[in-house]
């Protein structure tokens, strides 16, 4: 249970800040930071047992039908990554506290921070394939929301844009690849998979899983060519810059490469895509971080070449460089979280990050300036500090591939290239901006900050120093379990010390620190040279992608969707003629085995009259009176049909929605003009036509198809179970209010929004009431006739009555709530219609928005019931009881779920129609009619 908590304590913990003031700022900070200080214990607790070679785990079903578990892992592998995301977390929290302005929100940024910070630890800990994209999602979201957390300005918002754009598209092609993944190991357990290398590279589908799965790793990481993400997250502050690059992120990348290390490394395509991309980006980022003037962009440049380092060396396919990109893993982390402070504390006291107007800081910062070269020392590799091991590693593992064959020397001379262009533009980070005379451009005097905000770069810059004085005491053990986990086997015997003799990697490196010198003294070549070339770079080539991109869907938007209602059901229309009409081309018969039932003079009656009233309804579309009485005799028709071919429930909603439906019409068709114009060419008319004619016919043929064919139906199951399941003998009602009763929650859900949201339309909506008909006849002054008032009201008891016999006797005979409501609302709007909207309203005195949402509510709670006699959600409960002067009857619990289908129904119409008789204003003539 403890590894839940690891998790499940930081989520929480994003949470609290929300219950802190911005006023009350350490406090705020303190209640932020108990949460995960309680999950690094527990991490610690067991650091025994992993650093001994067991694996914790801990798992409880999710999603079983998928194969999603919530299943959490503590492996070497995940013991190196949640002690580095905790621990530099922590140190985040307190940095943050003196960073931020008072005009920020720190609850706010820390509950987005400890958001950032469980997605994080939900991937290097997750025993499943689908949990670990789940929450590698997660942290694409979360980083959006700290990237842009100063939303005011552009460059937040384009760079939490473009770092949510290819970092989700990455998460695409990733949860691809673990589906395909899964489908060849036939399970999304973690073990599983990383014991199951042979059948994964075995499989055909082998390649394309690399590509995705390597898709998703390298746009996380800011692998070339997707590199152009990072440095635009820079928009962000400084706080998540330094735990973006140190310990999240950008790490979970990597973190997937040494996890799935095991299951799809050792392939010449892995050697070849991995260790070339690492190689390329090694290079692309130190040069570019050399060139840059804000010290950030040089940071962050920095980080997209070490990745690539990283990248290469778990690309190499060697044992020991897996330990090595390990290593660097830990060392990076430190050095680069403590400059990143430091390029904030510098941004802060300075308030510029341009190193053009930064140098000589030193005499007013001496401590930041201690700490900005030991990280910058530790970033070069400079020996004693823990950066020189792990870059030493590189270099001797660099020498034994055979990565580009008889070109494998290539890649210990690049790799050196790249370990100068490191130890020049860290030079150029700490020279320029702590030495080289006083500072001039500057407008307010620099002087050191608060010791809480060095504390955090403190800590780590001593960390990093004592690992590289005394590496085999301090880190070893945790190396050793981390890369036993990252390889599935012992890792070989190592040792790391400060001294391994003179060999060729201490040559490599005396020249990498030599050269990174010498190129700094020659920088300014460097940077005449680079202003030959048009700027023009990976995020430029992005954005003028998706300015075509836009452009190409905006065109073929505009073509297709040019507001007319015409061309849209004539797409429609081609469309299903084309889907529908294809599958018929190629079966070889219509006809099917069973007999077409007897015709009888009254079926081919409504048959006829039904075609008659469908056609007069088009004819005559420009009388939109006479149409609409035509569509309600095709609805009458349709409603005979239902109840002739035994479908007495289907015939009696039929008649309730007809009855609606032309009132609803009626009341919107008021507002329009009462004919319509002439608009279709005889051309028009003949495509129209056609196309109407083969919607038909294939619509006919698949009606037939279908009717003749002898099916297995899922109607006998309801047949057979709808008394012992559900107690009744409705076999649609139970199916409705049981069987399928959460399918009816849904639907009475979306009913009452919208109900809710069309009343929120026309609240308030007045619309100009028309005087006279088309043809200047005045209407009748009286707007409410006494016969139709009187009907109405000897009507309404009568309907009531109806409708509650209906109701009670649904779930037995036809009927039930959904009927009863139509005929409730129908009575009630009958009653709006004949007497006016003020009338009605003063003796209905109550809303109908209330009876809607307590319609839902009802249906809910019924279902919730349920799980208090521990059953699933909306069982339904029934059985026979006598009760005095009616006698024995059945009674069933979902009568109570039918009766919030009721209430929804009456709700919802009512909030319709009886708004949309309100949309009236009294024609008033005009002034120069009354005067004339």
């Amino acid at each position: 249970m403890s590894l839940l908590f690891i998790v499940l304590l930081p989520l929480l913990g994003s949470l609290v800040p929300l219950l802190g003031s911005n006023d009350r700022r350490s406090l705020c900070a303190l209640i932020t930071a108990v949460l995960p200080a309680v999950a690094l214990g527990l991490v610690m607790t067991n650091l025994g047992d992993v650093l001994h070679g067991n694996v914790l785990t801990y798992s409880v079903p999710w999603i079983p039908q998928l194969g999603l578990d919530f299943a959490l892992r503590l492996d070497g592998l995940s013991l190196l990554f949640a002690l580095l995301i905790l621990g530099i977390g922590l140190l985040i929290i307190t940095y943050t506290r003196f960073y931020l302005s008072a005009n920020d929100s720190m609850p706010r940024f820390y509950a987005y921070l400890m958001l950032f910070l469980t997605a994080m630890l939900g991937i290097v800990m997750a025993d499943n394939l689908l949990l670990l994209w789940v929450f590698w999602e997660l942290t694409s979201l979360s980083s959006f929301l700290l990237i842009g957390f100063w939303h005011t300005q552009t460059n937040a918002r384009r760079g939490a844009r473009v770092s949510l754009t290819v970092t989700a598209m990455g998460g695409l092609a990733l949860l691809a690849g673990l589906l395909l993944l899964g489908q060849i190991v036939g399970s999304y357990d973690m073990q599983t998979v990383l014991e199951s290398r042979d059948v994964i590279q075995q499989d055909a589908r082998y390649l394309p899983v690399v590509l995705l799965v390597l898709l998703g790793a390298f746009t996380k990481s800011a692998q070339f060519p997707f590199q152009f993400w990072l440095p635009q997250a820079m928009a962000a502050p400084t706080p998540v810059s330094a735990f973006l690059h140190s310990a999240t992120m950008v790490k979970a990348g990597v973190f997937l490469l040494a996890r799935l290390h095991p299951a799809l490394a050792g392939s010449e395509l892995w050697l070849y895509l991995v260790g070339l991309t690492g190689l390329v980006t090694l290079i692309y980022g130190a040069y570019f971080a050399l060139i840059k003037y804000d010290i950030k962009a040089i940071l962050a440049y920095s980080t997209v070449s070490h990745l690539g380092l990283i990248t290469m060396l778990f690309g190499l396919d060697s044992r020991m460089a897996t330990l090595a990109g390990l290593f660097h893993i830990l060392n990076h982390a430190l050095f680069k979280a403590s400059l990143f402070m430091v390029a904030g504390i510098v941004d802060h006291e300075c308030g510029t990050r341009d190193i053009r107007k930064l140098k000589g800081l030193r005499r007013y910062m001496p401590i930041t300036a201690a700490l900005a070269i030991l990280g910058g020392a530790s970033m070069a590799g400079v020996p004693l500090l823990n950066g020189y091991l792990s870059k030493e590693m590189m270099l001797t593992e660099t020498l034994e591939t055979d990565l580009l064959g008889g070109l494998a020397w290539l890649v210990p001379v690049l790799a050196t290239v790249g370990s100068l262009i490191s130890a020049a533009y860290s030079l150029r980070f700490v020279r320029n901006i702590f030495f080289m005379g006083p500072p001039e451009a500057l407008e307010v005097t620099p002087h050191e900050p608060p010791l809480m905000m060095r504390a955090p770069a403190l800590l780590m810059i001593t960390l990093g120093v004592v690992i590289g004085l005394l590496p085999a005491l301090t880190v070893t053990s945790l190396l050793h379990a981390a890369a036993d986990a990252a390889l599935a086997d012992p890792v070989p015997e190592f040792h790391l010390a400060i001294w391994h003799g003179f060999n060729l990697p201490l040559l490599m490196s005396a020249i990498a620190l030599g050269g990174g010198i010498a190129l700094y003294a020659l920088r300014k070549h460097l940077f005449a040279f680079q202003r030959q070339f048009k700027p023009l770079d990976a995020l430029t080539i992005y954005e003028a992608t998706m300015q075509c991109i836009v452009r190409a869907a905006q065109t073929g938007l505009g073509a297709l969707e040019n507001g007319s209602l015409q061309r849209y059901m004539l797409w429609l229309v081609i469309t299903v003629l084309c889907l529908a009409g294809g599958s018929l081309v190629i079966t070889p018969s219509l006809q099917g085995s069973l007999q077409q039932q007897p015709l009888d003079g009254v079926l081919i009656a409504g048959a006829a009259i039904t075609i008659l009233a469908g056609l007069a309804t088009a004819f005559l579309h420009r009388q939109r009176l006479i149409s609409l009485l035509m569509l309600s005799v095709v609805g009458l028709m349709v409603s005979l049909a239902f109840a002739r071919f035994s479908a007495p429930d289907l015939a009696l909603t039929q008649l309730a929605v007809e009855v609606v439906t032309m009132i609803l019409l009626m009341l919107a068709l008021f507002f329009l003009p009462q004919r319509t114009p002439k608009e279709s060419s005889g051309l028009r008319i003949v495509r129209d036509v056609l196309l109407s004619a083969g919607f038909g016919g294939i619509l006919a043929s698949l009606n037939y198809a279908v009717l003749t064919q002898p099916i297995d139906s899922i109607s006998q199951f309801f047949l057979d179970n709808s008394v012992p399941g559900g107690g009744g003998h409705n076999v649609v009602n139970v199916i409705l209010v049981d069987f399928r009763g959460f399918d009816t929650l849904g639907e009475i859900t979306v009913l009452g929004i919208a109900g809710i949201g069309i009343f929120k339309l026309l609240n308030r909506l007045r619309l100009f009431m028309p005087s006279s008909d088309f043809e200047g006849r005045p209407w009748s002054p009286d707007s409410h006739p006494m016969i139709l008032a009187i009907v109405s009201q000897t009507l309404l008891p009568l309907a009531l009555l109806v409708s509650v016999f209906i109701f009670l006797r649904g779930h037995n005979a036809p009927g039930g709530g959904f009927i009863a409501g139509l005929v409730t609302s129908v009575a009630l709007i009958l009653m709006y219609i004949a007497r006016g909207v003020d009338w009605a309203q003063q003796r209905l005195a109550f809303q109908f928005q209330p009876i809607a949402v307590a319609g839902v509510g009802i249906a809910a709670l019924t279902g919730l019931g349920s799980w208090l006699f521990g059953y699933p959600f909306l069982t339904s409960a029934f059985g026979h009881f006598h009760i005095p002067l009616i006698g024995d009857v059945e009674l069933a619990t979902a009568m109570l779920f039918d009766l919030g289908v009721y209430f929804t129904v009456i709700g919802a119409t009512l909030m319709i129609l009886a708004n949309l008789g309100k949309l009236t204003t009294p024609h008033r003539p005009s002034k120069q009619k009354e005067q004339s």
